[in-house]
């Protein structure tokens, strides 16, 4: 058994994904999605439930990290775990969602990136992409270290190409992640906007009025996705077969 630990929780397509991969791998495994309100009980919760392996998603990636018996890998200059996986009566947590946003930007041709948002998915990201990073508040933005880091209020370039959305706005609203005068000022100059969300958001919505070429949070999600079955299964996969698997059946749940 493997879930998946968010708030809120009833959007992630990730079992949709994870169990139609075992059913086609013959895997007699099955992946659900757990609601957990409170982050401070995940690895509680991890061991209760009797489960092999977990992804983690907003907002409990830094309480995974803080909690997990053992975090290995790029996990551990992230700050931020978003697998967890069973190791004897350890809990152990890694990252797979940087890589997995590499991947998933392979193709854009940009010279200079913005973050918005200073979270764990944020955290990932700026560890492997040179990106300058906006919050709303400065408080957060302190653990970005050797990084250009902004407020609303004091962000005053405007010349990037490629503007990523790493917060939960439009996940399950009509927010924008920072205010629309100052969007509106980025794209304007950008080429590509990316949100780290698997819908089209407001902030995607926005970006093609700017005739900007945008991506959700779709390929990210299926290749940190590998990564982490990777990690449950403690195999290398073929990545591009699995990938063709995810977008498989990713494409017939937009269909239907």
């Amino acid at each position: 058994m493997f879930v998946i630990f968010g708030n809120p929780v009833n959007h992630s397509k990730s079992p949709l994904m994870h169990n139609y991969f075992f059913k086609k791998y013959g895997i007699n495994e099955c992946y659900g999605r757990y609601l957990l309100e409170n982050g401070e009980e995940i690895i509680e919760k991890f061991k209760e439930l009797n489960i092999k392996g977990a992804n983690v998603t907003v907002p409990h990636k830094e309480w995974a990290f803080k909690l997990a018996d053992e975090v290995r890998g790029i996990a551990k200059e992230i700050g931020a775990v978003n697998t967890l996986v069973k190791e004897g009566d350890k809990v152990i947590g890694y990252n797979t969602d940087a890589l997995g946003f590499l991947e998933a930007i392979r193709e854009f041709d940009y010279k200079k990136a913005l973050i918005i948002g200073a979270g764990g998915t944020a955290k990932a990201i700026s560890l492997v992409l040179k990106a300058d990073i906006v919050n709303r508040s400065e408080n957060r933005l302190k653990s970005f270290k050797n990084k250009n880091t902004f407020t609303w209020n004091n962000l005053d370039t405007f010349d990037y190409d490629l503007i990523i959305n790493t917060t939960s706005a439009g996940l399950n609203d009509d927010n924008l992640p920072m205010p629309e005068d100052l969007l509106e000022k980025l794209f304007k100059n950008a080429k590509y906007a990316v949100d780290v969300i698997y819908k089209e958001t407001p902030f995607l919505k926005l970006a093609k009025k700017f005739n900007l070429k945008t991506k959700d949070g779709l390929d990210m999600l299926v290749y940190q996705g590998i990564l982490a079955m990777e990690l449950f299964l403690d195999k290398k996969l073929n990545k591009k077969e699995v990938a063709k698997i995810y977008f498989e059946v990713l494409k017939l749940d937009k269909i239907f």
